[in-house]
C-alpha cells in the first residue's frame, strides 16, 4: 500500500468523498489541521490522477515508511530526495502544526544542510506561507530533476513526512473557465472544478452498474447533460475521454455549447472521428429519444433558479422552491420513464436567507417515490443528518448547491 496526504479543497468533505468515490480501495487514515487527509492505497497517485480531481489541491507521497523520524531528520531527508538534481536545487517545505520559529530554524538548517553537499539552493514560501500551487508548477518543484518540497504533518501524536507529486493545475484551469468562447453569466457559472467532481461521483455511480465493466476495460462511457448550460460539464466530459450527449431548453445555451465544445476540440486536438459530441434543444422534462444511444450517466447542474443580486427572502424563497420542486420531479420521472436504469448525479438549490437555509423540502420524498436511492462514496456522511447528499457554497453566495447521487431501485 502506498501512504499519501492530500491537502483538500475549501468543502473538505466533498473532497474526501471523491477521492473515495476514485479510490474504492481508499484507507482512511489521519486528518492534520482540519485540511490535510492521510490515506492509503494500492494505486500510484500521479499528476495524471490529480488532473480529474476538483476538490484535491495537492497530494504527496510519503517517504519515511515506518521509520521513526523527528524535525532534525529533515535536512538529510531533503537532501536524498534532491539527489538527482544538477545544478541548483529548487526546494520548499510545506509545514502544518509546526511552530513558526521553529519552521524558520527548519529552512535555515535545510539550506546549511545542502550547501554542506555542495549543492547551491534556494527555496519557495516560507515557515508561514507555503508555497501556492501554481508556484509547485512554475517553480518545477514537482520534478525530481529539479526541485522538491516536502510536506510535513505534524500533531501531538505523529510526524508524517512526504513529497508532493501533484498539484493542482490553476492555468489550465484558468482557460477552461474563462479562455473558452462563451460564458453566459447571467446564470449561476459551474466552475470546471466542480463539474471534474460530478462526473467523478458519476464514474463512482456507473461503476456499480453495467457501465462499470465498459470502465474496468478501458471503453469510453456516455455522459448525458439534459441542463447542458453553455457545457461545462461536456467540456470536461470530452477532455476526459467520453463521449458526450447535451440538451437544453434554450436555443442560446445550445449554441453556445457548441462553440465551447468546437474550441476545446480545436484547443486539445480532439477529433470528432475519436470521440463524439451530439447538442440538441430539449426541455428536459419531455421524453428523451436515446433509444440508439442510451448514456451510461447522467450528470447535470439542475436549474438553480433566477441569479440574484440581493439575499432573498424567505417569501421569494418559497416561491423558488415550489417551482423548483415541481421542475425536478418532472425531470426525474422523465428520466425513469425513459432511461430507467441509468444513474443520476445532479445539483439542487440551497437558498440562504438573512437568518434561515432552505434546502428543497420536497425531494427526499420525491426521490423516493419516483424510484430512486440516494448514495453516498464510503467515509462520508451527508451534510445534514437527515439528507444523504452533500453541500457546495462558497459563503458568499445567496445559492448553495445541493450534490445527490442517485441509482435506480432495481424493479
Amino acid at each position: 500500500m502506498h501512504h499519501y496526504a492530500a491537502l483538500l479543497g475549501n468543502n473538505s468533505m466533498i473532497s474526501t468523498a471523491e477521492l473515495s468515490a476514485l479510490l474504492p480501495d481508499l484507507i482512511k487514515k489521519t486528518v492534520f489541521g482540519n485540511q490535510y487527509l492521510t490515506f492509503e492505497t494500492k494505486e500510484e497517485l500521479t499528476q495524471d490522477f490529480l488532473n480529474r480531481l476538483g476538490g484535491t489541491i495537492l497530494i504527496a507521497k510519503n517517504i519515511t515508511g515506518n521509520s521513526v523520524v523527528t524535525l532534525k531528520d529533515i535536512p538529510t531527508l531533503l537532501a536524498t530526495e534532491l539527489a538527482t538534481v544538477k545544478g541548483k536545487a529548487v526546494f520548499s517545505l510545506r509545514l502544518v502544526g509546526i511552530a513558526p520559529h521553529l519552521g524558520k530554524d527548519l529552512f535555515r538548517d535545510c539550506k546549511k544542510g545542502l550547501k554542506q553537499k555542495g549543492v547551491p539552493s534556494r527555496y519557495v514560501g516560507s515557515e508561514r506561507e507555503p508555497a501556492k500551487a501554481i508556484q509547485l508548477h512554475d517553480e518545477n518543484l514537482l520534478d525530481p530533476k529539479k526541485g522538491c518540497e516536502l510536506t510535513i504533518l505534524h500533531d501531538n501524536k505523529q510526524l508524517w513526512i512526504g513529497r508532493t507529486v501533484a498539484a493542482q493545475n490553476v492555468k489550465a484551469y484558468t482557460l477552461r473557465d474563462i479562455g473558452k468562447p462563451v460564458r453566459d453569466t447571467t446564470v449561476g457559472l459551474l466552475p470546471p472544478k466542480l463539474a471534474q467532481i460530478l462526473l467523478n461521483f458519476g464514474e463512482y455511480l456507473a461503476a456499480s452498474t453495467t457501465a462499470g465493466q465498459k470502465t474496468r476495460s478501458g471503453s469510453t462511457l456516455t455522459i448525458f447533460d439534459p441542463f447542458c448550460g453553455t457545457g461545462v460539464i461536456p467540456v470536461e466530459c470530452l477532455l476526459r475521454g467520453n463521449t458526450v450527449l447535451a440538451s437544453d431548453v434554450s436555443l442560446k445555451a445550445v449554441n453556445g455549447c457548441e462553440k465551447n465544445l468546437e474550441w476545446t476540440r480545436k484547443t486539445y486536438k480532439i477529433a470528432k472521428k475519436d470521440l463524439a459530441s451530439t447538442v440538441w434543444k430539449q426541455d428536459a422534462t419531455k421524453p428523451f429519444d436515446l433509444a440508439k444511444n442510451i448514456p451510461d450517466i447522467i450528470v447535470t447542474e439542475g436549474s438553480l433558479g433566477p441569479s440574484l443580486s440581493d439575499r432573498p427572502t424567505v417569501k421569494e424563497i418559497e416561491k423558488l422552491m415550489r417551482n423548483a420542486d415541481d421542475l425536478t420531479e418532472s425531470f426525474l420521472k422523465n428520466c425513469k420513464a425513459c432511461l430507467p436504469d441509468t444513474p443520476i448525479v445532479m445539483t439542487l438549490p440551497v437558498w440562504y436567507a438573512m437568518k434561515k437555509m432552505m434546502p428543497l423540502a420536497k425531494i427526499a420524498a420525491t426521490i423516493d417515490k419516483i424510484g430512486y436511492r440516494s448514495v453516498m462514496p464510503p467515509h462520508v456522511d451527508g451534510w445534514l443528518p437527515d439528507r444523504l447528499s452533500l453541500l457546495y457554497r462558497r459563503s458568499d453566495q445567496f445559492v448553495g448547491r445541493e450534490i445527490v447521487l442517485l441509482m435506480p431501485k432495481k424493479s
